[in-house]
């Protein structure tokens, strides 16, 4: 009996550290995965509010957004999207994990933490396999023009698209500095 647990403890003595490693990477490869997507993004957003102004840029999430994200999962083999609390698309509801470090986020940001700094992973058992999880707050600086489609004061032309697109819109009366959702990044072990 003995022998086993030396083995044990030894086994776990070179898998730990490697397990430490592994996660690091991860969280290293979501990280520029959430980069990639949010990059994207913003340069989609910024070119089509500089060609049509906000109403324009709704199409940019209505349509852009999801094929953006499509393409990085593609690519990585992993799943690449975002979510929020307050949802503006239903596709883009959050699962249970996420839905808890959403929250979360929201506890660490008032209790005075960056918001732009916000992230979390961690190895979880979804369905009977490992899965690497990750997310990356997506918080709304004061320089962002998010504020046009998600504030309190929105254009009506602004309102009236997003209603013929979203009807159940929950994902405006944001201010600057709150988080309007995550990046969120699956990779499949």
């Amino acid at each position: 009996m003995k022998s086993r647990l030396l083995t044990a403890v030894a086994l776990f003595s070179i898998i730990a550290p490697a397990m430490a490693g592994d996660t690091e990477d991860r969280m290293s490869a979501s990280r520029m995965a959430a980069n990639d997507l949010g990059g994207a993004l913003k340069t989609a957003l910024g070119a089509a509010i500089k060609e049509g102004g906000a109403v324009n840029a709704i199409q940019v999430c209505n349509t852009k957004a999801p094929s953006i994200a499509a393409d990085l999962s593609s690519k990585k083999g992993w799943k690449v999207a975002r979510t929020s609390l307050k949802l503006r698309n239903a596709r883009n509801a959050p699962d249970a994990w996420e839905t808890k470090v959403l929250k979360e986020f929201d506890a660490r940001r008032a209790k005075g933490e960056d918001p732009a700094t916000l992230e979390h992973g961690e190895m979880v058992m979804a369905g009977g396999k490992h899965e690497f999880r990750y997310m990356k707050a997506i918080a709304i600086p004061a320089d962002a023009p998010c504020l046009q489609c998600h504030g309190s004061n929105i254009d009506p032309a602004v309102s009236a698209k997003l209603k013929a697109l979203y009807p159940q819109d929950n994902a405006t009366g944001y201010k600057t500095g709150e988080l309007r959702g995550a990046f969120t990044i699956t990779q499949p072990m």
